[in-house]
């Protein structure tokens, strides 16, 4: 346990009145209070910043017990009703005010508190979860979300093996576990400084939660096709859509932020992946995307979202949100997964999720989408999961929650576009057999048949474009850029041109013409 001092409580104070001022998310305001404190050690930065995130997760009750929102009251709270920190053992470094006040803390009851206070959630949000899930199962969720998240990481597949990841971490004395559902996952009991440690420099693992590893298997894509991760962010689920197609194919990551594709190359470099190509978009109407349309045979939509099932690892998103907020991202979520769509070619898969635990952002998008576009049939995710041996049943779409499955909250909905004609009554519930994702490259096409003329011109377009395509991750900016539309254009005319062993379509004689008064041509 930490030697506490008055230093250091006031220190803790000082951090705590920081975070909790408006505007910011938590993380990235204790990070600069500690940049503008390099003085303190390590173990008082990681007493200041589990103390500072216990008083967010624990707020409403915290703001009752200290009768008000005073920082250094609420850290007297979190250390004596949170902590259990006794107040002979902290007393000796309090002023006569504080001692009062953590007697007074010490002495209030927390019976027949009322839920939403038994919670920690603002009122609009309790609501939410209570019409959802009903009250019982509601103060349960909200009460798992009170813990700290474990550490989950993704073993990639082209670098090592999860048996071999799990001996290194019990021979260096670390509680290491394989994760329950994700075949990939590893989770550590303990916080270690993961960027130090030589299977994460070598691109053997990578931080990721159980539940988004998840999300990568429902996409499942195959070896060799062209999937698109369309709100790809700092690429987490990315790179391990790469991994599952086993270096090959091409996967494009979109987004319209450069700096969080610019916080995927590091990770990239580190993988060993050479098949991702970052691509930024100015939205989803994106000029470029319209060359694209229905050329993918996966699409991965991570829509964003009020982030309200990652509230074991930032708790401030349930003060930071509100209502109108979700109303204006279930909105926004609408379009993108619109836009998202016209990527996917008949027969292909597109799936939606977000890391919310909010039917507004899940299962009502969801709906609205299938009445907009009868081209789109939804799949059963239990079968796609169950079928790569993923022992998690959720029933037709995927709901991760933390009380009930150790991870963040997730949802995920997948769908296939149906080729033209098909139909399903209205109300019947589509089940399509998913592809494992460990899936054969197709065999080379004879000899006679790539001879034809069209087939070759294919080709030569896929080769000249993969060459500067591949390199792109490691040219200038401006390099990179260009080569990368290079290769958005080099997929569109590839994925029109026609595959290798096809026979070309036999082009009608055209009927003699009429004799006639010569003519002088129209221009063209």
């Amino acid at each position: 346990m930490t030697t506490l001092n008055e230093t250091l409580l006031r220190q803790a104070a000082s951090a705590l009145a920081t975070v909790l001022a408006p505007h910011g998310p938590a993380d990235a305001k204790l990070s600069a209070y500690f940049r503008e404190n390099p003085k303190l050690g390590q173990k008082d930065r990681a007493f200041i910043a589990e103390t500072v995130y216990q008083v967010i997760r624990r707020k409403r009750l915290l703001e009752y017990l200290a009768d008000g929102a005073d920082a250094r009251r609420l850290l007297l709270a979190a250390l004596l009703r949170v902590q259990g920190v006794s107040l002979g053992h902290l007393g000796p470094h309090l002023s006569k005010i504080q001692t009062d006040w953590a007697h007074a803390i010490k002495a209030k009851s927390t019976d027949n508190l009322p839920l939403a206070v038994q919670a920690d959630l603002p009122d609009w949000l309790w609501d939410k979860l209570v019409a959802q899930y009903g009250e019982q199962e509601a103060l349960s969720l909200s009460r798992a979300m009170h813990l700290s998240a474990p550490l989950d990481l993704r073993v990639n597949r082209l670098n090592g093996q999860r048996e071999a990841v799990l001996a290194l971490f019990t021979k260096e004395g670390l509680t290491a576990t394989p994760t329950p559902y994700s075949p990939d996952g590893v989770r550590l009991k303990e916080k270690i400084p993961l960027n130090k440690h030589v299977l994460f420099n070598k691109g053997v693992i990578e931080v990721q939660d159980e539940g988004s590893q998840l999300l990568t298997l429902l996409l499942a894509p195959r070896r060799g096709e062209m999937v698109a991760d369309f709100c790809a962010g700092a690429g987490g689920k990315t790179l391990a859509l790469g991994a599952l197609m086993a270096n090959s194919g091409r996967l494009y990551a979109f987004d319209v932020a450069e700096k969080r594709l610019s916080n995927l190359r590091p990770r990239l470099a580190r993988s060993g992946l050479s098949n991702i190509h970052p691509q930024l978009i100015v939205n989803e109407r994106d000029p470029k995307l319209k060359r694209l349309a229905q050329k993918f045979d996966r699409v991965l939509v991570d829509a964003p979202c009020s982030g309200l099932g990652t509230l074991r690892r930032n708790p401030d998103l349930k003060w930071r949100q509100t209502e109108m907020d979700v109303a204006e991202l279930s909105i926004k979520q609408g379009n993108i997964l619109d836009a998202a769509s016209k990527l996917v070619k008949t027969g292909g898969r597109l799936v939606y999720a977000t890391c919310s635990v909010l039917r507004e952002e899940n299962e009502n998008i969801v709906e609205a989408f299938l009445a907009r576009h009868p081209e789109f049939k939804q799949l059963n995710a239990a079968d796609i999961l169950a079928q790569q041996k993923v022992p998690v049943d959720t029933g037709l779409t995927l709901k991760m929650l933390p009380h009930l499955h150790g991870t963040d909250g997730f949802f995920a909905a997948a769908f296939e576009r149906r080729a033209a004609g098909d139909t399903v009554p209205v109300g019947e519930a589509s089940v399509e057999e998913a592809p494992v994702v460990e899936v054969p490259v197709a065999p080379a096409a004879p000899k006679k048949a790539a001879r034809t003329t069209k087939a070759k011109t294919a080709s030569a377009t896929k080769v000249v474009a993969d060459k500067p395509a591949m390199k792109a991750t490691s040219k200038p900016r401006t390099a990179a850029k260009s080569k990368a539309a290079v290769a958005v254009a080099a997929d569109a005319k590839e994925a029109d041109a026609p595959k290798a062993g096809a026979k070309p379509k036999a082009v009608a004689k055209p009927k003699a013409a009429p004799r006639t008064k010569k003519t002088t041509p129209a221009k063209a």
